[in-house]
């Protein structure tokens, strides 16, 4: 009686740890665990490049803050550019450089004060912020088609997994005769396994992905705004010289 009782309970332990995440793991088939890898591992650089995007954002809303307080305290923008040209801590930073360097490569050739010359002289210093506006919000927006690609496929790709698995588990059924709870519980939860891997990665990529998207799109839309209002000032500064 007392050995029925020892045999039981060691039963009862290697079917929990058959069960467990790593059991499932273990006791799938070789498709089915090339799949739960390939979502582990996008689950991994989805949470990656989520904090790494956070971080940064945090940075540059930070810089931006400091660099709008330099460039609204009335101090000389040529001083300020003269700080920072080699050196633009930030997209709006780089901005601001790239529209000073143009406008002094004018001045050096000579401005000519001619409306048309103005109006020249404007439109390549819009132009070049827009480039580099352009340029900088593409860095920031890298991997991020990434996340976009786990939120949608992710569970798709489990759904394969388990699909595959429920096949296997049901040719197994079929070749031990035998549907009783025990033979056929370990073979469906392997392969339910795999979904519940598509989703913990999908739903932190999908979360990420709009929070980023609207997170980028506020600073894009900061970064407009100061190009309108530096390419207003230099405008007044160009109605000046008549």
């Amino acid at each position: 009686m007392e050995q029925d009782a020892v045999d039981s309970l060691i039963l009862s332990e290697a079917a929990a740890n058959q069960m467990s995440a790593w059991g499932l793991f273990l006791e799938a088939d070789i498709v089915v665990k090339i799949v739960m890898l390939i979502l582990l591992l996008a689950s991994f650089w989805s949470w990656a490049i989520i904090f790494e995007k956070i971080m940064r954002m945090r940075r540059l809303k930070s810089r931006a803050d400091q660099f709008e307080e330099a460039f609204w305290s009335g101090g000389s923008l040529d001083d300020l550019y003269d700080r920072i040209d080699k050196r633009p801590a930030d997209p709006m930073a780089a901005i601001f450089v790239s529209a000073m360097r143009e406008w002094r490569r004018s001045a050096a050739r000579g401005l000519d004060v001619a409306e048309r010359s103005r109006l020249g002289l404007q439109q390549r210093i819009e132009r070049v912020m827009d480039i580099a506006s352009g340029r900088e919000l593409e860095r920031l927006e890298r991997h991020m088609i990434f996340l976009a690609s786990v939120g949608s496929s992710a569970p798709f790709i489990g759904l394969f997994g388990t699909v595959w698995g429920i096949m296997n588990a049901f040719t197994s059924i079929a070749a031990s005769k035998n549907t009783s709870l025990a033979v056929v519980a370990p073979g469906i939860a392997e392969a339910l396994f795999a979904t519940a891997l598509g989703l913990v990665a999908a739903i932190p990529a999908v979360i990420g992905y709009n929070k980023l998207s609207t997170d980028l799109g506020r600073y894009a839309g900061r970064l407009e705004s100061f190009s309108g209002e530096f390419s207003a000032i230099l405008s007044r500064q160009l109605d000046e010289k008549d």
